[in-house]
């Protein structure tokens, strides 16, 4: 029977979250809809040069950290996959340490890595031939000859550009369903004319970022700024009118009759109570949505990743 395959976003600062919702699949399967199952937890260790498609300056996570995050997840039979997807990437920043220490770390044949670079895919592939490498949405395909063709190449995964989501025209004509991912709750403006700059945007600045990591403050560079109105404010709360935005039903129904049902959902540097609402909303039955939630916001507070503050003392007059 095919499996409703969801990848879970974030391999540092939800990774917390990740955890317990993997044991939560497995003490309360009944909760979460029928052959649902997690496909991975993508993201990046920040800072990483190759990282792509969400910015941090977060400082460099510890050797030690990495190799547990990929061990525990890994423990629950499910891949880490390195989002990989920076557009700017040079020749010379194929050796880096800190990004070929990561890779060292997770390969073992189980991991996966999103891509878009030419010049770092051909390096990966030849340098890590254990993983499998997926396709980034990041290349912006809009027609469906073109996404055919991607899904002839040696991915394991094309991801789809969300603005060819629910567009059943289209969709019905992809040879290879079962090697596309869709992204259900994209933040992001339908139709963006700015998103190929964005993604631009974060590559400059995670150079920028690296550069200062070795200068005096006073010779650092700034940070390029960027705005959008549209991910800096939008959640699954404000985006479910969006003619991109995949219904949690649809998964179930219109997508997987179709074959299609690994399902990406957004959210690396997301509010943490909002992707808890895009997790129960995708993956829970309804009655057990206040209860799940519950649960995980309840497990978060013990573990000291949610901090809920008493009244401080005071004293009248």
């Amino acid at each position: 029977m095919l499996k409703a395959r969801f990848h879970l976003p974030g391999l540092r600062y939800n990774y917390p979250l990740n955890m317990l919702w993997l044991n939560l699949l497995k003490q309360y399967p009944d909760w979460f809809y029928d052959n649902v199952e997690i496909g991975s937890c993508f993201g990046e260790f920040p800072i990483s040069l190759w990282n792509g498609g969400r910015f941090s300056q977060g400082d460099q996570c510890d050797s030690a950290f990495i190799k547990a995050v990929v061990k525990n997840i890994n423990d629950q039979g499910v891949p880490v996959r390195y989002t990989y997807t920076n557009p700017l990437i040079r020749e010379e920043d194929l050796d880096d340490p800190y990004c070929n220490f990561c890779m060292q770390v997770a390969d073992n044949g189980m991991n996966e890595v999103m891509i878009f670079s030419p010049i770092l895919e051909k390096y990966l592939r030849e340098k890590y031939p254990s993983f499998q490498y997926n396709s980034s949405t990041c290349k912006e395909i809009k027609d469906v000859d073109t996404l055919n063709a991607e899904l002839e190449k040696p991915y394991k995964y094309v991801v789809l550009d969300y603005n060819l989501n629910n567009r059943w025209d289209l969709l019905d004509k992809v040879k290879h369903p079962e090697r596309l991912e869709v992204l259900v709750n994209t933040v992001c403006e339908p139709a963006c004319p700015r998103r190929g700059k964005h993604y631009e945007n974060v590559g400059i600045n995670q150079r920028i970022v690296m550069e200062n990591r070795k200068l005096p403050k006073d010779k650092q560079k700034p940070i390029v700024p960027w705005h959008c109105e549209y991910g800096e404010k939008n959640c699954i709360h404000t985006i479910l009118d969006y003619p991109t935005v995949i219904k949690p039903e649809d998964c179930y129904t219109k997508y997987m009759e179709r074959g299609i049902n690994n399902f990406k959902i957004e959210g690396r540097t997301a509010n943490l109570f909002p992707l808890i609402d895009t997790y129960c909303m995708y993956m829970i039955k309804p009655e057990h949505y206040n209860m799940a939630r519950l649960t995980i916001i309840n497990n978060l507070c013990a573990i000291g990743v949610i901090k809920v503050n008493k009244p401080r003392p005071a004293q009248w007059p």
